[in-house]
């Protein structure tokens, strides 16, 4: 799992205070929107985010428990690989993060 540092951690982060939408987040964060509407995708194929709503394009992103261990374990990211840090994420949820390859 390949995350952009700081922004992804910080859009985790951000959504542990609750559901929100990119123009939210974007003011929240100071960033450009268009941006994280690149990013939150992203987020999204590796299980960390989930996106609700009543629509599909509702734009709406909540944090998912896999989002969780990956701030609980953000100290570790810099360490090591994409890929062994996807597996303590995995490992800190009990599995599977729904994680597309």
């Amino acid at each position: 799992m390949k995350l952009v540092q700081p922004t992804d951690f910080e859009l985790l982060a951000a959504l542990q205070d609750g559901r929100n939408v990119a123009v939210n987040l974007a003011l929240e964060l100071d960033r450009n929107r268009a941006y994280l509407n690149s990013r939150l995708p992203v987020l999204l194929d590796h299980g960390l985010v989930a996106k609700i709503g009543p629509a599909s394009n509702s734009g709406l992103y909540e944090l998912t428990d896999a989002g969780e261990a990956a701030l609980a374990h953000r100290d570790q990211y810099a360490e090591l690989s994409p890929d062994a840090f996807e597996d303590v994420v995995q490992d800190a949820v009990g599995g599977a993060t729904g994680v597309a390859d």
